[in-house]
């Protein structure tokens, strides 16, 4: 019984290698495919650009409705079922990639090392009837296999020869090994993106001047994300806005520090748009602004603090706004407005009237209380990412590069043998095949040349007789 279960455990899986040699592999390495799943992975990856990815469902309701719908089908509801608002990291897209990265695996065991090992192989041509099958082929009455190795070897063919008549050359086996360095760099990318999509997190924060905070509001997260800073934290020192002279936004800026466990400072940047803080695989990009509060002194009072909202304009621009007490019974106030950080706020009484518009630093009378603005802070809106699989993607990227100029090596073989007083020369390329043509016939004209010694013989003859 032992041994019939042994035959049939046997006969199960060589019937399952038959299956995957004669079924599964002739798919996988079909190049149709791979073109169909790299078009699929490209408008994927063009929709998630499209597409804002990882937003919250009330933004998607607003701007994907289901009357009307956008192109007729397109709403809120579709794009949550499909995944379509985070696309890198839905199960169809990575079973996408991993399905693309092994056909490129399999094309790369079954087709193309196959191929290096064979133009690694050599053998000498010993008939000259077997130059007739080659692309290029010659047929001399002078010359000989010694005078041809030279002739080779300046031109960076590596010789092989095992007789004196016979003789094998090449040179360019870098371009063989370049379309698997390709494969390599490619499946290294879609490693990288995979390994990105499964660790790495993406979050926002607006965070106040002088404010410290840690990363709190994720708004999309890999299953297995690990990156979210734990053990430290980040203060905003200072942010501030540069302006044109026409009062449009220059750039933003932060002051931005990041504090250990003890709140000692461990690293510190300015950051603007597109150069962001880097600590510990965690990058801060500056990506929004606003408003958040105005500092503020009625009479001799403190000094207060006071938040400021932004307002719903309907599109007419962004203003913040923030209701003052000016009796300590609150029976009065007036409303403060302000659309930027330049300095400038509107005071306006409780009937919406316009009453003063001062300066940070200056003073007005309001309902009998002297009312100075001290300084309107802003905040600052950073984008935070973590992507462990950026460094890979990085070196795939490297390897993709280094592959696609490996490749344009044009590999050259050469074969020479001397039989009867006769010279064959002949030889073949994959690629370039006029330069290789034209190579092959400067090599055969300095051939058909007389040496330094029959030049020195025809010119002592004459002199001699």
């Amino acid at each position: 019984m032992t041994i019939e279960n042994s035959v049939d455990k046997k006969s199960i899986w060589s019937a399952f290698g038959r299956l995957l040699r004669q079924e599964l592999l002739p798919v996988l390495t079909d190049l149709r495919l791979a073109i169909v799943m790299l078009l699929a992975i490209a408008i994927f990856s063009v929709t998630g650009t499209v597409i804002e990815q990882g937003q919250s469902l009330a933004f998607y309701q607003a701007n994907y409705p289901e009357h009307p719908a956008l192109f007729g089908f397109l709403t809120w509801k579709v794009l949550l079922t499909l995944g379509l608002d985070h696309v890198y990291r839905t199960w169809w897209f990575l079973a996408l990639l991993i399905f693309f990265g092994t056909s490129l695996t399999a094309c790369t065991f079954t087709r193309q090392l196959p191929a290096l090992k064979a133009a690694r192989r050599w053998k000498f041509y010993d008939e000259p009837r077997q130059f007739k099958k080659l692309a290029l082929s010659a047929e001399l009455d002078n010359g000989s296999v010694n005078s041809l190795t030279q002739l080779l070897q300046n031109r960076r063919y590596k010789v092989f020869q095992e007789k004196d008549d016979t003789l094998y050359a090449r040179k360019g086996l870098i371009g063989r090994i370049g379309p698997i360095v390709v494969h390599v760099g490619i499946v290294t990318i879609l490693l990288g993106s995979i390994w990105g999509a499964m660790t790495g997190f993406v979050a926002q924060e607006m965070v106040s001047s002088g404010n410290t905070f840690q990363v709190k509001n994720i708004i999309d997260a890999g299953p297995w994300a690990t990156a979210v800073p734990k053990d430290w934290s980040v203060r905003v020192n200072r942010f501030w806005i540069d302006y044109t002279a026409s009062g449009g936004i220059d750039q933003f800026y932060s002051d931005m520090s990041v504090l250990d466990n003890q709140e000692q400072e461990v690293d510190r940047k300015t950051i603007f748009v597109n150069s962001p803080l880097r600590y510990r695989g965690v990058t801060f990009y500056q990506t929004d602004w606003g408003i958040s509060a105005v500092r503020v002194r009625v009479n001799k009072s403190p000094i207060f603090q006071l938040p400021m909202a932004q307002l719903n304009t309907n599109g007419q621009g962004r203003i913040w706004g923030t209701w003052i007490p000016t009796k300590p019974d609150l029976s009065e106030g007036v409303s403060l407005l302000t659309k930027d950080l330049q300095g400038t706020v509107l005071i306006y009484d409780a009937t919406g009237k316009l009453v003063d518009t001062v300066r940070t630093g200056m003073s007005t009378q309001i309902n009998g209380v002297t009312l100075k603005i001290l300084d309107v802070l802003g905040s600052t809106g950073l984008q935070i990412k973590a992507d462990p699989g950026i460094p890979v993607v990085y070196t795939g990227f490297a390897l993709l590069m280094l592959g696609v100029v490996m490749s344009y090596f044009s590999h050259s073989q050469i074969w020479v043998l001397q039989k009867d007083s006769r010279l064959y020369v002949g030889g073949k390329t994959n690629r370039a095949q006029v330069t290789f043509e034209r190579e092959m016939l400067e090599i055969l004209d300095k051939l058909s040349l007389p040496s330094k010694d029959e030049e020195k013989a025809v010119a002592i003859e004459p002199h001699s007789a």
